[in-house]
């Protein structure tokens, strides 16, 4: 067991989170020219080893192994590879009990609760980030400022302003980071493209989303949770604001609060708005305008971010819409939740084109005609290859070998950022400001979709608290709201209030 790290700051955290004095010109000169050799080891330290953290450790670990296919956390394979040499060298978790039973696998690892001493450690080179998600900005650009290479989990930001401080860190520190999209390493993302780019289907003319996965209530507390023993609750804390906690589990459903959490939108959402961004082939940063609708329904818990969610982006190439469910299909049978829409995948996204239709998946897709019958199949592997394509980055020091570089996943997290800002925007809802989005048809049957899915499931529209938005106006270039979207309310949450000393700074 690791032993019990007091709060106070290391020479990093007086260095850099108080920005007191910068790193210096040699190290950074050194940190940027160095060469891997080929079969030197790539030192790797792991911040935040939850149930994906402690599996990014064995998918890292795994590169190592000679003919072993590569498995990421959250599943995929990818065919066996020429094994690379990374070395688990340092385990950072502020719960001292996980942190002690994976150390316990790893004992050649360095064991910390505070991130601030792995990122002094000189002899680790690159960082996984798979902390809650309140941490991975800040965890992200300290890590690069001490000349660490990234890998960082999405949403690899709390909101859209942090975001643009990761890209400005990679850039200004010239590292390495990868956010943790993996099905961009999917050979199926080009396969697409080719599909795309060859006419065969004809012009692209819109795109929609679904996440319709079932979870359960996380309760309501009457009296304020505790922290585990074990958790050094400053450190888990970290940027975050300490407010009382009224869930049943301290663990994971950390996802549903706004403080430390982006809801269901950026943790599955996030994977298929990136795969839609993808298909896009980038070319569309931000949205020029959001229109949003949902609400947290049925459950009375302690969970502040939507359970049903509906939302329209103007792209400015194509429409996307996108549905996102956490409630069964229908509240009499509880073990089955479909798509309410012909063709529609649970988790993944379906393009109408004028020759018919591409329905994908994680890990495979299925190019349709226009009477929805198959005509083609993709197949891959859900990104079993993102940890090495990461690793052989590092050791070509070349970012645009990233198939997820940060400013493409800092684009496609702020996707479900201005997603869930809409909806806290939102007023009163009626169905006739949801469909005032567009008269596109198949927005028509989503909604008409959204209030089938709430009949089954018992819940009156207009008492059960759901809100819908404006049409909110988005400068892509500037990251901001625009117009009449621009108030202050609106503007406040594009960024955050950072506890101190943890604080993001202005100047990365």
């Amino acid at each position: 067991m690791p032993r019990k790290l007091s709060t106070s700051r290391s020479g990093f955290s007086r260095r850099r989170f108080l920005g007191a004095a910068a790193v210096s010109t040699a190290a950074l000169a050194l940190s940027r020219t160095r060469i891997y050799g080929a079969n030197e080891a790539v030192n790797i330290g792991f911040i935040g080893l939850g149930g994906r953290g402690s599996g990014h450790v064995k998918w890292f670990e795994d590169l190592s192994k000679p003919g072993s296919a590569e498995k990421p956390a959250g599943g995929g394979n990818a065919p066996p590879q020429t094994p690379l040499n990374v070395r688990v060298a340092g385990l950072c978790d502020a719960d001292a009990k996980i942190l002690g039973g994976i150390h316990k696998k790893y004992s050649q690892a360095k064991a910390e609760l505070d991130m601030r001493k792995q990122l002094d450690d000189k002899s680790i080179d690159a960082v996984v980030v798979a902390t809650c998600n309140h941490w991975h900005a800040l965890a992200a650009v300290w890590a690069m400022q001490a000349g660490k290479d990234v890998y960082v989990e999405k949403p690899v930001s709390n909101n859209v302003w942090e975001g643009r401080k990761m890209v400005e860190a990679a850039r200004k520190y010239n590292r390495i980071c990868q956010g943790g999209t993996q099905q961009r390493s999917d050979p199926v993302q080009k396969q697409l493209q080719t599909l795309i780019k060859s006419g065969e289907m004809g012009k692209m003319l819109w795109i929609r989303g679904n996440r319709l996965g079932m979870r359960e209530s996380i309760g309501k507390l009457n009296a304020p949770l505790k922290p585990p023993a074990d958790v050094n609750y400053d450190l888990w804390l970290g940027p975050a604001q300490d407010k009382p906690i009224f869930r049943e589990k301290f663990h994971y459903d950390w996802h549903w609060d706004w403080n430390t959490g982006a809801g269901e939108m950026g943790n599955w959402g996030v994977h298929i708005l990136d795969d839609i961004r993808g298909a896009l082939g980038d070319q569309c940063t931000l949205p020029k305008g959001i229109l949003s609708a949902g609400g947290r329904v049925a459950w009375n818990d302690a969970g502040e971010t939507p359970n049903v969610h509906t939302v329209y982006f103007d792209t400015g190439v194509v429409p996307v819409i996108f549905s996102l469910s956490n409630l069964p299909f229908n509240n009499k049978d509880r073990k089955t939740q479909s798509a309410v829409w012909r063709g529609q995948p649970q988790s993944g996204y379906v393009i109408a084109f004028e020759n018919g239709y591409y329905s994908g998946t994680r890990g495979g897709g299925k190019v349709l005609d226009k009477d929805w019958k198959m005509t083609k199949q993709f197949k891959g592997d859900a990104g079993g290859q993102h940890a090495r394509n990461f690793i052989e980055a590092v050791k070509s020091r070349d970012p645009k070998h990233l198939n997820a570089e940060i400013e493409r996943c800092h684009y496609s997290s702020s996707w479900c950022h201005l997603a869930n800002v809409a909806f806290r925007l939102g007023q009163n809802y009626t169905r006739e400001q949801h469909e005032a989005a567009s008269k596109l048809p198949a927005w028509t049957e989503l909604v008409d979709g959204f209030h089938k899915h709430l009949d089954a499931n018992e819940v009156d529209a207009a008492k059960s608290g759901l809100k819908v938005s404006t049409m909110l106006q988005i400068d892509p270039e500037k990251e901001t709201f625009v117009g009449p979207s621009a108030t202050p309310e609106a503007q406040a949450l594009l960024r955050r209030e950072y506890r101190k000393p943890y604080v993001m700074p202005e100047q990365v």
